[in-house]
C-alpha cells in the first residue's frame, strides 16, 4: 500500500513541473551599409590621353639643307637654344647682295638730292623753267623710295641669314625629331616637337548627354592605367564649343595640378567627373529591394539587429544595383538576402558584406 501511495505522489509532482522551453537562436542576416558603393556610381569615368598644354612643332622659316642637328629625342632644351642649322651660304650671299643694293641706292639718293638743290638755285635765278625743276624733284622722290625699298629688302635678307638656325621657342623636352643632317627641308616643314612637361593635361572626349554636368573649373580625379595606385588632382581647363565631327563628342582638356615624372605624353588615363544626376541617389543591390502590397520596400536592420520594413522610392535597375532616390540614408544597414522571409520586429544578427559581392 505504501508503494502505491509513493508512486502516485511522484506522478503528481512530475505532472506539476513545467516543460523546458527551447531557446531559438538569433538568425544571421546578410546586410550592406548604404552608401558604400555610391562613390563608384556617382562618378562618370572616361578614358583620355595624357598631353602637354604646349606642344610646339617647330621648323625653319626658309628652305635649305640641314648640316647640323644639336638635339636628340628626350633632350631637355631651354628657350633660345639652337635645335638644328641649315646651310647658310645662299642666305649670306643674299644678305651681302642686299647690302650692296643699299649702298648703290644711297649713292643715287645723294646725287639726286644734290642735283635738286642746284636746280632750285638755278630756278630762283630764272635760269631754268619750272618743268625742269619738277623733273628733278620727281627724280629725287624716286631715289628716296628706291632707297627705302632696298633697305627693307636688306632687312629681310638679313633676317633670313639668321633663320638658318632653328631656335627653341620655349623650354621643354624634345619629343620628336623628323629630319636628319643632309636632308633638304621646305620652309615651315616640321623638324622637331618640343613638349612642356610643366603643364600636363589629359584630353578626353565627353558624350553630349553629359555636357550639361561639366563646366570649366570643375574638380576631377585622374588615374593612370599604368599605375592605378596613385590619384592626381585635376580641374577642367577647357571645353570645346562644338562637338567633334568624327566622334560627336566634345573635346575637354583637364589640367593636372600635381604632375610628376610618371605622367608621360601619350599615356592612357582615366578621368573621373562628378555626375550630378546621381549625386543625390543611393545604390543598393537589386536583391535588397522587394515589394510589399505593391510598394517598393527594403528591410532596414537597426544597430541592435531589429528588422523593420521601409517604403522607398526606387529608380531604374542597372548592373550595379537599383537607384534609391528617397527613403534611405547613407550609413543605414539593409538586408540583401532572404528579404521575403523577414518579419517586422524580428531580431537578426547582421553580417555586413561588400555591396560589390552581392549579385
Amino acid at each position: 500500500m505504501r508503494k502505491i501511495i509513493l508512486v502516485c505522489v511522484v506522478a503528481l509532482i512530475s505532472a506539476c513541473e513545467k516543460p523546458t522551453e527551447s531557446v531559438t537562436p538569433t538568425r544571421p542576416a546578410l546586410v550592406i551599409k548604404v552608401g558604400d558603393n555610391t562613390a563608384i556610381n556617382q562618378n562618370m569615368v572616361l578614358v583620355g590621353e595624357v598631353k602637354s598644354r604646349f606642344e610646339s612643332n617647330i621648323g625653319f622659316r626658309i628652305a635649305g639643307k640641314i648640316i647640323k642637328r644639336d638635339v636628340d629625342v628626350g633632350t631637355q632644351v631651354k628657350k633660345g637654344q639652337v635645335i638644328a642649322s641649315i646651310d647658310a651660304i645662299d642666305a649670306n650671299l643674299s644678305a651681302q647682295a642686299a647690302k650692296a643694293d643699299v649702298q648703290a641706292a644711297e649713292a643715287s639718293y645723294a646725287l639726286a638730292k644734290a642735283e635738286l638743290e642746284r636746280q632750285r638755285q638755278l630756278y630762283e635765278k630764272k635760269f631754268i623753267s619750272k618743268s625742269a625743276l619738277d623733273m628733278r624733284e620727281a627724280e629725287f622722290k624716286t631715289s628716296t623710295a628706291r632707297l627705302a625699298q632696298v633697305k627693307a629688302q636688306a632687312a629681310v635678307s638679313g633676317n633670313q641669314s639668321h633663320y638658318t638656325h632653328l631656335i627653341a621657342d620655349r623650354s621643354g623636352v624634345v619629343s620628336k625629331i623628323s629630319v636628319e643632317p643632309g636632308q633638304v627641308v621646305e620652309a615651315g616643314q616640321t623638324v622637331a616637337q618640343i613638349v612642356d612637361y610643366a603643364f600636363i593635361e589629359v584630353a578626353v572626349a565627353v558624350p553630349e548627354s553629359q555636357m550639361a554636368n561639366i563646366k570649366v573649373g570643375d574638380a576631377v580625379l585622374v588615374k593612370l592605367w599604368a599605375n592605378s595606385e596613385k590619384t592626381y588632382q585635376a580641374k577642367v581647363r577647357e571645353i570645346a564649343p562644338a562637338a567633334n565631327s568624327d566622334t560627336r563628342a566634345f573635346d575637354v582638356r583637364v589640367s593636372v595640378l600635381n604632375p610628376d615624372s610618371q605622367l608621360r605624353i601619350g599615356m592612357t588615363a582615366g578621368v573621373a567627373f562628378a555626375d550630378v544626376n546621381t549625386a543625390k541617389s543611393l545604390i543598393i543591390p537589386n536583391a535588397a529591394l522587394t515589394k510589399i502590397n505593391g510598394v517598393s520596400t527594403v528591410w532596414v536592420i537597426s544597430a541592435d539587429g531589429v528588422a523593420t520594413p521601409r517604403s522607398v522610392t526606387s529608380g531604374p535597375f542597372t548592373e550595379d544595383g537599383v537607384e534609391i532616390s528617397s527613403g534611405l540614408q547613407a550609413g543605414e544597414m539593409v538586408a540583401v538576402a532572404g528579404v521575403h522571409t523577414l518579419i517586422k520586429g524580428q531580431h537578426v544578427k547582421p553580417q555586413v558584406v561588400a555591396a560589390e559581392s552581392v549579385h
